[in-house]
């Protein structure tokens, strides 16, 4: 009896510290990534200058992101976790419109519809330049994706700051929907629309039971 009761105590300890790893930035890894353009290039390398290794992201009147499909079994782990800086907002943007539709750090977890494309959808975790962490709204192109603000302006730029989404929990207030799996992961740092320039960097990205 023992013996079976720290058996279960153990996969209980070994379930709630699995942790799925999306991207190995700090070991320059975009192994399983691809890239997705949408207006000219935003260029993605890395490097420590920030502090810490990482992934940086330099866009100049640009729009394009990375993305990695992997399906993650939110029943399992459910928690989002990553770190991000930006060094500074974007200027007099209303992004709730098309012409506003720029953030210089955005992360997207993506349901998709399968062969019903138009039914994939998008949670959008973004660094505002305009709206008060915690907003949300819908994106202004789709109404399938929601974009939600965790930082907001330049209160937290110039320094790391680390992030933990219950993605779930998230899904379900914004889309109304109780998930169970995600299908693909995206970052994008974008300045297309406002012609504007960012810079952003992102640390590792993965998901944990809790």
């Amino acid at each position: 009896m023992l013996g079976t009761l720290t058996l279960l105590a153990s996969t209980a300890a070994g379930a709630a510290d699995e942790k799925l790893l999306v991207g190995r930035f700090s070991a320059g890894d975009l192994q399983d990534w691809q890239t997705k353009s949408f207006m000219g290039e935003t260029h993605y390398t890395f490097d420590n200058k920030s502090g810490q290794p990482a992934l940086f992201a330099d866009s100049r009147g640009a729009a394009s992101g990375l993305y990695r499909e992997i399906r993650v079994d939110l029943s399992r782990t459910p928690w989002l976790n990553w770190s991000w800086r930006v060094d500074r907002a974007l200027n007099g943007l209303d992004e709730r419109t098309k012409d506003g539709d720029d953030y210089p750090a955005r992360v997207y977890v993506v349901v998709s519809g399968g062969t019903a494309f138009w039914k994939t959808r998008s949670l959008v975790y973004v660094w505002s330049s305009s709206h008060p962490a915690g907003a949300t709204w819908n994106n202004a192109f789709t109404g399938n994706a929601r974009v939600m603000a965790l930082r907001s302006g330049t209160k937290d730029a110039g320094r790391w700051v680390s992030e933990k989404r219950d993605v779930r929990a998230d899904f379900r207030r914004l889309f109304g929907d109780d998930i169970g799996a995600i299908d693909a992961v995206a970052l994008m740092t974008d300045t297309d629309n406002s012609g504007q320039s960012a810079t952003a960097w992102y640390g590792d990205i993965y998901f944990t039971a809790r």
